[in-house]
């Protein structure tokens, strides 16, 4: 399974938006601020990835319903799709 290029603008988007977040709370913590501040920033890193990989997994569910052309791999199985998306629990 691939992501759709129509979904793959968002979940890199979201994927960068989290590493720079990221970067922001190691900043954080390096400073010695306080732990309300970098508990608050680490909830927006998680709330991105948890964004991105909605989408992945929304893509994959798409793509799992669609029909198979000539040449491509077979869609995922439901339970393949349920592994997915209990990774993101």
């Amino acid at each position: 399974m691939k992501v759709e290029e129509e979904a793959m603008g968002a979940v890199l988007n979201r994927l960068r938006r989290a590493q720079g977040q990221l970067t922001g709370v190691i900043a954080m913590i390096e400073a010695g601020r306080d732990c309300k501040d970098v508990v608050t920033q680490l909830a927006a890193v998680s709330r991105a990835l948890d964004r991105a990989g909605f989408k992945i997994v929304a893509s994959g569910m798409r793509q799992c319903m669609a029909e198979q052309q000539d040449g491509e791999a077979p869609p995922m199985t439901e339970a393949e799709l349920e592994k997915l998306f209990l990774a993101l629990a």
